[in-house]
């Protein structure tokens, strides 16, 4: 009989102890990123890569085909390549299966050559030739790069506004291309543009920049901007009077956040949810695009690959979102993104491991 009490007793205790513990997790804040997106697995890979103050991203569908916009600057021993090879390592694949120069600027086209050597690429896509009257600098990074086409290593594909990009799972639309843009909306566009009213549309960047290939991606539920270095009054084809973009989801910060680009009437018309400034550390990243970016309607979050000196403390984001946050140095960290076609993504910054996750809406 006392053993029987005692037996209940601790019986009793056993369950007590069980509640409380369930109670405990219960109260526990819902799980974090880390569980959802490993979860859901890769996805669509999208690499930030810091190539100070120049221009790489490196797309990866689910099936592994890749697309590389811009690769960084020429020298530095190969500085930037290397980077691109490493996130094109990190991603899973051994070759790129398409890269597209924005515009023959040293900072996006320059490292072309470099990275040809490091790593098989199958297709260029660029703009054109290089501008009748060139802008200074441009031909030599031009003709280096016809050197890798005459090569035989790659092929060349030089689409117009309106073109198709082969890659199934991107839907990539080419919205501008050698100073000329889409003469119609896209789906999910041609809305009256109020953003217009007051905006700063006057050109100032008048050879190259203009000039520049951009592109809109869809991932299922998921769209994507680049316009290289398009300048506001290309910008102002493409949204005045009416929106021919409608909104994205994710935004390539047009020109590293320089003022020549990334107009009141392009980035708030387009709302969004996140954007992505490939600043350096003293280039872009400037007080007036910054605030552009920061105050359009609906936007979640800026990421900066740099803290800018320019915008000191008022006009930079707080350090979880900023990949390098040292005036000097070159620490080379990066943000990934990977999204599933419901329209969900994560970003992580490889430099304190911070991530968010941004649910499908």
């Amino acid at each position: 009989m006392i053993r029987k009490n005692r037996n209940s007793k601790l019986w009793r205790i056993a369950l007590c102890s069980a509640a409380a513990a369930l109670a405990w997790i219960y109260a526990m804040p819902p799980a974090t990123g880390n569980t959802e997106s490993a979860a859901k697995g890769a996805g669509l890979q999208v690499y930030f890569v810091d190539v100070e103050g120049g221009q790489s991203t490196l797309f990866v569908t689910p099936k592994g085909q890749s697309l590389l916009v811009d690769t960084g600057w020429a020298g530095f021993d190969g500085r930037d390549a290397g980077r691109i090879v490493a996130a094109a390592k990190d991603a899973g694949i051994s070759k790129l299966d398409y890269v597209l120069l924005t515009h023959y600027h040293g900072d996006h086209s320059g490292g072309l050559p470099q990275l040809a050597e490091r790593i098989p690429i199958g297709t260029v896509i660029d703009h054109g030739e290089n501008a009748p009257a060139p802008e200074e600098g441009t031909e030599p990074i031009y003709q280096a790069y016809m050197a890798v086409v005459a090569s035989g290593k790659v092929k060349r594909l030089s689409p117009k506004p309106g073109d198709k990009l082969p890659i199934p799972e991107l839907d990539p639309t080419v919205v501008s291309a050698a100073g000329q843009v889409i003469d119609h909306a896209l789906p999910g566009g041609g809305q009256p543009n109020p953003a217009c009213e007051g905006a700063n549309l006057a050109p100032d960047d008048q050879v190259e920049n203009p000039r520049s290939l951009g592109i809109r991606m869809v991932f299922g539920k998921l769209r994507i901007l680049d316009l290289g270095d398009l300048t506001v009054d290309k910008e102002a084809l493409l949204m005045c009077p009416a929106n021919k973009l409608g909104h994205v989801e994710i935004l390539v910060v047009s020109h590293h956040g320089t003022y020549t680009s990334s107009s009141s009437a392009l980035v708030h018309a387009i709302a969004p949810r996140v954007a992505v400034m490939d600043n350096g550390g003293k280039k872009g990243g400037t007080p007036n695009v910054w605030q552009t970016v920061k105050s359009s309607p609906g936007l979640e979050d800026l990421w900066q690959l740099h803290y800018s000196v320019e915008g000191g403390k008022e006009h930079n984001v707080p350090d979880s979102f900023i990949a390098n946050v040292d005036e000097i140095g070159d620490a080379a960290s990066y943000f990934k993104l990977t999204a599933d076609s419901d329209g969900s993504f994560t970003v992580v910054n490889s430099r304190n491991k911070y991530q968010k996750v941004y649910r499908a809406r």
